[in-house]
């Protein structure tokens, strides 16, 4: 059972779900899951015999069409028409690895058994997963309140045998491939296709890829300040343990430990400085990277309490004899917590910015803009301009989505958390922070080099000596643009937990 994973055996984690999707793990359904799923499946075709009152979304239209009663024979028509009508996401194509999220999330949410949908529905979804056939999605079409209605549907059009997938690095049409392994499309029960696109799986995934990668920028902000600081030939004292006993924040905590541990042996920082102080974006590593470490913690507990949530709508309690209306697919925690989540990362990018910018000033013994011959050369003038560029735009992801609302299905949903946009600005934002952290490498292994023959620590040498096999030291102007590709690619391989 090593490589199989038991959807609904238990809580889903970000470390289980990092695992499933990076180490090709096949999923299954619980027998316990089996059995909720079917319990209250049963309950709701029971219900259905004998209930008069309308039901909303399964006996009635949707949003604003909530009044209009739909008749016995036309409810499995209704769910289909759901999908397909709903199914209208545009923009760019969401990444396979975000959509398998989708997948894993919604299968999970569906196992806990308050969804009314066939256990044959949910064990499709995961058919389409283990064999990596993956629906076309696009980016945008969610306001986050009703769940991610468009989306979601785009998602779900291949289960009623509708719609495109990516399969063997093709796209196709769905038809044909559930001819290849024999399989027939689902047929919609009441309730099932309100069960699909009622939820906030989108929103969640990107916040799960989000949570997965904004770790590793975190820990690589530390290194790099730390070779940085290095190369400025900075002060340790504001890294010292007793100042962050004293204002003990965790995240400023955990940045002022891993510093100090990245450093260790250095023969640089231990030196007799000449100056006094070091400017803020040195000096306040712990205070700024932690504040971030700290908000990555916070949005990960939002996120995790999410995806192990019921996020559809109307709710079947088969021991209550009960469904309940209600508006569970709102999507405000995670909008807030996302544009939250923007703002700390987009500190990350500020403040190495501005340590960059120190750096090829001409100041502590090192040449301006970090080459021998300034004036001949413009050396790493420009790559800080790139950086700054970067940085501002940033700013702008950083906009707080979740403090907008755009009234939608007729003055029905008139508030809208708009949690799908403070998702996708994550992605950018992040690839943003990849380039502005490249960039501070560039430099602070360049500056160290001029330090030699002092060493800095035997960790910090470790990284540089593997940089250095990729990218050179640069004596005259060449072009960049190549070598920040390259740093990138660099620091997206470099796993500094395994240094």
């Amino acid at each position: 059972m090593k490589n199989i994973y038991l959807i609904g055996r238990g809580e889903l984690t970000i470390p289980d779900l990092q695992r499933i999707i990076t180490e090709n793990i096949k999923v299954e359904l619980a027998p316990e899951a089996i059995e909720r799923i079917q319990r209250c499946r049963d309950y709701l075709d029971r219900k259905m015999e004998t209930q008069k009152e309308p039901i909303y979304g399964i006996t009635t239209g949707f949003g604003s069409l909530c009044d209009r009663n739909i008749s016995g024979e036309d409810l499995n028509i209704l769910q289909e028409n759901l999908v397909k009508s709903h199914a209208c996401s545009v923009g760019n194509e969401v990444a396979p690895l975000i959509v398998k999220l989708m997948f894993l999330l919604k299968a999970h949410a569906l196992s806990l058994g308050y969804s009314g949908v066939q256990v044959a529905t949910v064990q499709r979804m995961l058919d389409l997963f283990n064999n990596d056939i993956l629906p076309v999605v696009y980016d945008k079409g969610s306001l986050g309140a009703s769940g991610d209605l468009a989306p979601l549907a785009n998602l779900f059009l291949p289960l009623i045998g509708v719609g495109d997938v990516f399969y063997k690095g093709q796209k196709r049409d769905i038809g044909a491939v559930l001819d290849e392994f024999g399989w027939s499309p689902i047929h919609l029960k009441s309730k099932e296709g309100l069960a699909l696109l009622n939820g906030t799986q989108f929103m969640s995934a990107h916040g799960v890829y989000a949570i997965m990668k904004a770790k590793r920028l975190s820990k690589r902000a530390d290194l790099i300040a730390a070779i940085s600081l290095d190369a400025y030939d900075g002060h340790l004292e504001p890294f010292d343990e007793r100042l962050h006993q004293i204002r003990p924040h965790r995240g400023q905590q955990e940045t002022s430990r891993n510093i100090r541990r990245f450093l260790k042996g250095s023969e640089l920082i231990t030196r007799e400085k000449q100056h006094l102080q070091d400017p803020y974006s040195f000096r306040c590593v712990p205070q700024v990277h932690g504040a971030t470490k700290d908000a990555i913690d916070y949005v990960e507990q939002v996120v995790v309490t999410e995806i192990n949530s019921v996020t559809d709508n109307p709710t079947i309690f088969p021991d209550d004899d009960e469904i309940i209306s209600g508006g569970n697919f709102h999507g405000q925690p995670l909008a807030i917590a996302f544009d939250f989540l923007a703002i700390a990362l987009a500190e990350l990018g500020n403040i190495s910015e501005r340590r960059t910018a120190q750096l090829i000033l001409g100041k502590r013994d090192l040449p301006e803009f970090l080459v021998a011959s300034p004036g001949l050369n413009s050396g790493f003038m420009i790559p800080q301009y790139v950086a700054a560029s970067v940085v501002s735009q940033n700013k702008m992801y950083s906009y707080a989505a979740s403090t907008d609302s755009i009234v939608s299905s007729n003055g029905q949903e008139d508030h809208v958390s708009m949690g799908a946009t403070s998702a996708i600005k994550l992605l950018p934002l992040m690839d943003n922070l990849d380039t502005i952290l490249s960039i501070e490498l560039m430099n602070a292994v360049q500056a160290l080099d001029f330090r030699r023959p002092l060493r800095s620590s035997p960790l910090i040498e470790k990284v540089v000596k593997a940089y250095r096999k990729e990218v050179p030291f640069i004596e005259e102007d060449i072009v960049m643009y190549k070598e920040i590709r390259k740093t990138v690619t660099f620091l997206n391989r470099l796993e500094v937990d395994e240094l």
